[in-house]
């Protein structure tokens, strides 16, 4: 029978690694360009119309199905 034991050596250290990975992340977001106010409005707008025109147009295909399912059954 196999005992697992664990040591401190064993240990995940995660105290370190955390604080780590956090100021990495502080860094990589200061990098990051954000858009303007303008660009965003602008790209919330095209997402906004893009999304209408795909929901339209598949409730367009499922209402000319669904009425091609009605005629042939």
């Amino acid at each position: 029978m196999w005992r697992v034991v664990a040591t401190p050596s064993t240990k995940p250290k995660a105290d370190g690694r955390v604080s780590k990975y956090l100021r990495e992340v502080r860094g990589e977001m200061r990098k990051v360009t954000w858009p303007t106010r303008k660009e965003l409005i602008a790209y919330t707008g095209v997402v906004l119309f893009i999304t209408a025109v795909i929901a339209l147009f598949i409730g367009v295909v499922d209402l000319i199905i669904a009425n091609l399912v009605r005629l042939t059954t």
